[in-house]
């Protein structure tokens, strides 16, 4: 099987790994300035790390923010995540006021597409991922295991019960202890991937596991994290890297 994800002009397809670059300012300024220099490397999507902007809970100072964003990319993906600190991000924020600020983006339609992450109630996932469909933005649905690599199985368990909660894509981070907990990752996307009827992103981090981000195209993760300057999670590489070592394991 061949998952198919299709946001804008874009599609995330099985076997085919598109790049993936972050932006990690702090001010408006900064967050634009990177969008501008990420933008000049023809990324297929931007992710812009929300949780990184210090007034990104200042309703007014987001929405023009995110509109400057989005006028810089043109038609390029915008990914919009607010990464939670228990999944590696950077600030400290309850359930309410997270459901709160990504209502805001979805009903704004401030992005192509939302990371939710799934640890949260499975009301509040719903009710995210109902609302953003009828806005027509695709949902990443996200799970990071910085404590270590689970077991085949459960890796498996997690990317199904992705797709029964209706996101469009699935998404698991894993870091591991040993180059076994790698491929144990990869072994796990690459059998979901010919079962599941949405696309997937599996990604193990830290220096480890870079190889999972070169090798994306053979296991069936459909999109790699790359850097126009810093890093936003372990064992990211620059752009220029990861497109020319990809290209060697690209179907």
């Amino acid at each position: 099987m061949s998952a198919k994800a299709t946001v804008g002009h874009t599609t995330f397809e099985t076997g085919k790994t598109k790049i993936a670059v972050p932006i990690t300012g702090h001010t408006a300024v900064e967050i634009q300035e990177q969008a501008k220099a990420a933008i000049a490397f023809k990324p297929d999507t931007i992710e812009w790390r929300i949780d990184y902007y210090d007034e990104v809970l200042k309703s007014e100072a987001y929405l023009q923010t995110a509109q400057k964003v989005r006028a810089i990319l043109g038609d390029t993906i915008l990914l919009t995540t607010f990464r939670t600190t228990g999944e590696g991000g950077q600030l400290v924020i309850d359930e309410q006021a997270y459901m709160k600020l990504y209502q805001s983006i979805i009903e704004n339609q401030l992005t192509d597409m939302l990371d939710i992450e799934d640890h949260f109630n499975e009301a509040t996932i719903s009710r995210l991922i109902y609302l953003a469909h009828r806005h027509n933005i695709s949902v990443i649905l996200s799970a990071h295991e910085f404590q270590g690599t689970p077991p085949e199985l459960e890796i498996i368990n997690i990317l199904e019960q992705m797709q029964s909660q209706n996101a469009d894509i699935a998404k698991i981070a894993a870091m591991p202890r040993k180059f076994k907990d790698v491929l144990t990752l990869m072994k796990a996307t690459s059998i979901e991937s010919e079962k599941l009827e949405i696309p997937i992103i599996a990604i193990s981090m830290g220096h480890l596991g870079e190889i999972s981000r070169v090798t994306a195209p053979v296991f069936g993760s459909v999109m790699s994290f790359a850097t126009v300057g810093d890093a936003s999670a372990p064992g990211q590489m620059d752009i220029e890297t990861l497109r020319r070592e990809m290209k060697i394991f690209d179907k």
